[in-house]
């Protein structure tokens, strides 16, 4: 057996024996320790006694009798084909996991080239994820946002909580961020000629104030009237907040609770995570420059994915996988596309830890 699993094993002993000796350990981290070791502990003693079957399975093999020798083979290759997928679930569990994957989401998405095109596809983006979150389990929650003169969103800025069935809010969500591409023939297009717009997301993790602390020196806060369309007030008292960070000039801004208490602590959370994720992106660009270990997540430069309507197919570059049922996608069915992201990401991952 692999010596890597062998330690997780005997970790796991360890572990296990102590928690009975009734010795002097700090039994609540040992037991989160036990119960994080416990499914793949499982899966390698599992994968250990296939080894072993396989080793008594292959001395048949010398045995003379044709018959035998063939019920030996088929054994041997049923136990061969188990325990590389076996080895394969072990690897992708003991990867290291993204801390922030059951952190809840902060989308913001925004129209890019294309005008009015853009603004109505941003609108539809906001509608599908919606819908993707919901199939999910998730629930979407508007923070702020900008209606265009065409009925669309210049800009819609929007929380996603829960748990998830593929994973949590920022986990499902995170291979969203990038330029999305859109080719179609617009509904104004009398020639029926396809254009091509550009929307970008920005998938960020909520972070709590004990997960990414900015000193208050650093913040100026201003209560203003929220504003509807077209920019005209749509309240007269000062419940809208907008926030500057000072040192790196990135704002964010609130307006849809009732409250300036409310819209003051979904600024500051927009605030925290802007903030946190502007310095990450400059270390991963540090990261990036050196390795290809990971499916992109962060850089909104990067357009990620095209969906072409006139020939029904809908790519993500990162990939280059075509999905198709364009329609049924824009309706929220993303989870095809994000669990094949989620598994190249895992074999990039795995590559990336055998170099």
């Amino acid at each position: 057996m692999e010596i890597g699993f062998q330690k997780i094993l005997d970790e796991y002993r360890q572990l296990t024996e102590q928690m009975s000796s009734g010795g002097a350990f700090d039994i609540a981290k040992l037991g989160k320790r036990q119960a994080e070791l416990s499914p793949v502990a499982e899966m390698i003693s599992d994968y250990g006694n296939k080894i072993k079957e396989l080793d008594e399975n292959k001395k048949l093999l010398e045995d003379g009798d044709p018959e035998m020798k063939s019920m030996a083979l088929d054994e041997a290759r049923r136990l061969e084909t188990e325990i590389l997928n076996l080895k394969s679930k072990i690897e992708e569990a003991l990867l290291p996991k993204d801390p922030n994957d059951d952190k809840n989401a902060i989308v913001e998405i925004r129209a890019g080239a294309g005008g009015d095109e853009a603004t109505l596809f941003v609108a539809e983006m906001f509608r599908a994820y919606g819908k993707f979150a919901e199939e999910n389990k998730l629930k979407p929650y508007i923070i702020s946002s900008s209606r265009s003169e065409a009925g669309g969103f210049k800009e819609v800025i929007f929380e996603i909580h829960g748990k998830g069935k593929l994973a949590g809010p920022y986990g499902t969500f995170k291979y969203e961020s990038g330029v999305h591409r859109v080719q179609r023939v617009p509904e104004t297009e009398k020639s029926g000629r396809v254009h091509t717009s550009t929307i970008t997301v920005a998938v960020l993790p909520e972070l709590e104030e004990k997960d990414y602390a900015i000193d208050p020196k650093d913040l100026k806060i201003e209560a203003t009237t929220s504003s509807g369309h077209g920019g005209q007030s749509v309240n007269t008292t000062y419940s809208a907040i907008r926030i500057l960070h000072i040192p790196t000039g990135i704002t964010a801004q609130c307006q849809d609770e009732r409250s300036q208490a409310q819209n003051r602590e979904k600024a500051l959370a927009v605030i925290r995570s802007r903030v946190a994720a502007h310095y990450a992106e400059i270390e991963n660009k540090k990261i990036r420059s050196m390795t290809k270990s990971q499916i992109g997540t962060g850089d909104r430069s990067e357009k990620i994915r095209t969906y072409n309507f006139p020939q029904d197919r809908v790519t993500d570059h990162r990939i280059n996988e075509n999905f198709n049922q364009i329609n049924l996608i824009m309706e929220g069915k993303f989870e095809d596309i994000v669990s094949a992201l989620q598994k190249a990401d895992i074999e990039a991952k795995k590559e990336a830890l055998k170099k």
